[in-house]
């Protein structure tokens, strides 16, 4: 029985030196989480999978977050689309097909276990974690969508993770910065945040990833990566769910700063958790902490070596299950993934108010963030730049202004050099846009405007434009974008 098989760890970059794969065989831990600084080509990942294995024994699990939408990790395959751009079209195949290609692009590298998808209902749509990683406002829809997502990955063999147990969905706090408290009592979290879990109970789904949330009403002492009474008692014991539970990361502030030097990890598995997630970004001496914690649990007798048995036994059975053998992805498949992925984007575009006709050959000047911050789970972000190059096949003559969502003096100073042009007013914030940006908004309600809102839909209201939501900021996206305005062109 070896506690270290129970941990899931990080790594700093995308190959694995003899110093690293060393302590990795030392530890013996039970995966790696993959992150985007950790995936580049298909030969290099591939050999780090590779090397990975070689350290740790072929039954390692090695994850990643491949949602689609604004959490992808690997970039150079076919990009699945946002669980929003799925919820607004409402199919079950769809998302089945969501899930099988978010996995050709994993199996293909080795990697067998994929955190994803959530199904969070989004509760609150001004959320700053969940959003558009959402597939609706409604149980029952996450619920049919996101248990098809993950039996969609599943057939591909790689193993989902519904997240984040027990819904993360109906809070303004961001878990990686401080503690959520969602205050709602049992009926009414059965009634919309738990149904799409009991669903997926009900499907068998490999694996539950937890979240960092306290819920008072259910345990008013520990967040639900913690707590006996979610993890063990309703999830295993009440509902009868047999699959993995793993952690969310718990270097996020919201375990991190309550349970430090990694006392979460012992927490978690007595309460019933399988796999503790640790991200150290680069560093690995947190790893070495979590471990000396569950190891000074297991001789206190604060936590048992059968807890820890049952863990780790899982955690075979769900690599036996999910071996990750690279399987190729073809050329032939990848395009017709990549055809149906713009597909999506094309069906899910939403128009929101009269969208002004812009002429053929009109100059039009593009208004746009010049590169949009991330957090939390976010990789990257659509910058200005980027979106312009899409855009000028269809208006050769694009002009472009760059914000940083404060000082608009560029902005303005395009408006007036060109008073009777067409304005293209780009939003690709996940969050607020910021005071400047919706003053703005007001001074051209009297112009020919299109906003084009291309991470967060809920700004298109807020700012009262004609607008063109394309639930998603991909390059599917700004295909999808390009030919509606290319549509709408008189001439």
């Amino acid at each position: 029985m070896n506690p270290a098989r129970t941990l899931i760890v990080d790594l700093p970059g995308p190959d694995l030196t003899p110093e690293q794969g060393h302590f990795l065989a030392r530890h013996s831990f039970g995966g790696v989480c993959l992150f985007t600084r950790n995936i580049t080509t298909l030969e290099r990942t591939a050999r780090l999978v590779t090397d990975i294995r070689a350290a740790l024994g072929h039954d390692a699990l090695i994850a990643t977050d491949q949602e689609g939408g604004a959490v992808l990790r690997r970039l150079d395959v076919p990009h699945p689309p946002t669980p929003q751009a799925l919820g607004r079209l409402g199919d079950v195949e769809d998302a089945r097909e969501a899930g099988r290609v978010a996995a050709r692009g994993l199996i293909e590298l080795g990697i067998n276990w994929n955190y994803a998808p959530s199904l969070d209902v989004n509760v609150d749509p001004l959320n700053p974690v969940i959003g558009e990683r959402s597939f609706g406002a409604d149980p029952a829809l996450v619920a049919a969508l996101g248990v098809a997502w993950a039996q969609g990955s599943e057939d591909m063999g790689v193993l989902s993770a519904v997240k984040h147990f027990p819904g993360h969905g109906d809070t303004r706090t961001d878990s990686h910065l401080a503690l959520p408290v969602v205050d709602k009592s049992r009926a009414q979290l059965e009634a919309v945040e738990w149904l799409p879990f009991r669903a997926a109970v009900r499907a068998n789904l490999g694996s539950v990833m937890t979240a960092h949330i306290l819920y008072p009403q259910i345990d008013e002492e520990f967040p639900a990566t913690l707590s006996p009474a979610l993890l063990r008692d309703l999830l295993r014991r009440e509902w009868g769910y047999g699959g993995v539970i793993v952690t969310d990361a718990m270097d996020m502030r919201a375990v991190a700063d309550r349970y430090p030097d990694g006392r979460g990890a012992a927490l978690a598995l007595n309460a019933g958790a399988d796999a503790v997630l640790i991200c150290g970004h680069g560093g690995l001496d947190i790893h070495v902490r979590h471990l000396e914690a569950i190891e000074r649990a297991l001789q206190s007798g604060d936590l048992l070596s059968a807890r820890v048995k049952e863990a780790s036994g899982r955690l075979e059975r769900a690599a036996t299950r999910f071996p990750g053998t690279p399987r190729s992805y073809a050329t032939a498949q990848r395009q017709i993934d990549e055809a149906w992925a713009d597909g999506i984007a094309g069906r899910s575009l939403e128009t929101l108010g009269t969208v002004p006709s812009i002429q053929r050959g009109e100059p039009v000047l593009l208004i746009a963030h010049r590169q949009p911050p991330t957090g939390g789970p976010y990789g990257d972000s659509l910058g200005g730049e980027a979106l312009a190059e899409a855009l000028r096949p269809v208006f050769p003559g694009l002009q472009l202004a760059l914000h940083d969502g404060h000082d608009l003096s560029a902005v303005h100073a395009l408006l007036a050099a060109c008073p009777d042009a067409p304005v293209l007013l780009a939003t690709t914030e996940r969050w607020d846009v910021g005071g400047a940006v919706r003053e703005l908004a007001r001074t051209l309600k009297g112009r020919r405007t299109v906003h084009l809102a291309l991470w967060n839909p809920d700004v298109a209201a807020e700012l009262g434009l004609p607008a063109l939501l394309t639930h998603g900021f991909r390059p599917a996206q700004w295909r999808a974008l390009a030919a509606a305005l290319n549509r709408r062109m008189p001439g």
